[in-house]
């Protein structure tokens, strides 16, 4: 091929699983990175948001079962517990089957600030969503009960 010449790559096909299971992976991975910033700002963090959710879901839980869900090591869940705490949002106790284990609890103020994270989250969320056509908008909507099957929920 000469120098002048152009080499064409064919275009991957974007219905072929490997394919879409990127572009699915990238646009979830920027969306929930975009949600996570836009939405916890002055009052609690990214990481705290997330453990007022597993506890408002789950119910009450060790330091140890928090560290192992968010994939941190125990440190790291202790400081983020003692923020939460010292604002109120949860609650620490011992464990009553084993009393050297702390159990942590989300509070009603904690329940308050969740709800109002996940409302500017999904506030954020329907601005952008409301630019969209109304073609784009079903779209996304389909979309959104296949991602929800797929995962199981």
């Amino acid at each position: 091929m000469s120098p002048t010449q152009t080499q064409t790559q064919p275009t991957a096909d974007p219905t072929a699983p490997d394919t879409l299971a990127i572009d699915l992976r990238t646009a979830v991975m920027r969306t929930s990175r975009r949600l996570r910033v836009e939405a916890t700002g002055e009052v609690i963090t990214p990481g705290q948001y997330t453990v007022l959710a597993l506890l408002n879901g789950s119910g009450a839980s060790t330091l140890r079962d928090l560290a192992k869900s968010e994939h941190v090591q125990a440190p790291s869940m202790t400081r983020i517990v003692n923020a939460l705490a010292d604002q109120g949002f949860v609650t620490r106790s011992a464990d009553p089957d084993d009393g050297r284990q702390v159990r942590v609890d989300i509070t009603d103020a904690g329940r308050t600030v969740l709800a109002e994270a996940r409302s500017q989250r999904t506030a954020w969320l329907a601005q952008r969503v409301a630019v969209l056509s109304e073609e784009d908008r079903l779209t996304l909507s389909r979309a959104a009960r296949i991602m929800q099957e797929m995962s199981g929920e």
